[in-house]
């Protein structure tokens, strides 16, 4: 299921916020765990690509709309969250950009805060708008 592997994601990119590169042991233990089947693990790859291709790019454009709160001062789960939904929005065409806000939003919802979800959908939302 796609959400699971959207977790899965996150739960890798986030991971590397600390340890400042993609966990393969990691990657593969969530794929056994999760029990990704191959359209997952061809998802969960592309979006693994596209955010540690991209990084710098993607966390420049939450800059770009956040000026208040810049990616410097994000919590490591909602730049990992912000991360994923812009590397979904920008180089992943088959996957629509309100479905990349609304997985951002459950998935901020469930692993940091209620005010992380509102704070992500914003942004999101005005980054998708322009």
């Amino acid at each position: 299921m796609r959400t699971t592997a959207r977790e899965a994601a996150f739960k890798i990119v986030f991971a590397s916020q600390f340890t400042g590169a993609e966990d393969e042991e990691l990657k593969r233990a969530l794929i056994k765990a999760d029990k990704l089947d191959g359209d997952d693990c061809g998802y969960l790859d592309r979006v693994l690509t596209a955010v540690f291709s991209h990084e710098r790019e993607l966390l420049d454009i939450v800059d770009g709309y956040s000026r208040d709160f810049p990616e410097s001062r994000l919590y490591p789960a909602d730049k990992s969250i912000f991360l994923i939904a812009l590397a979904e929005i920008k180089y992943m065409d088959d996957i629509p950009d309100v479905v990349s806000l609304n997985e951002a939003a459950n998935i901020a919802s469930k692993y940091s805060s209620a005010k992380s979800a509102s704070f992500i959908s914003g942004i999101l939302s005005e980054i998708i708008k322009d």
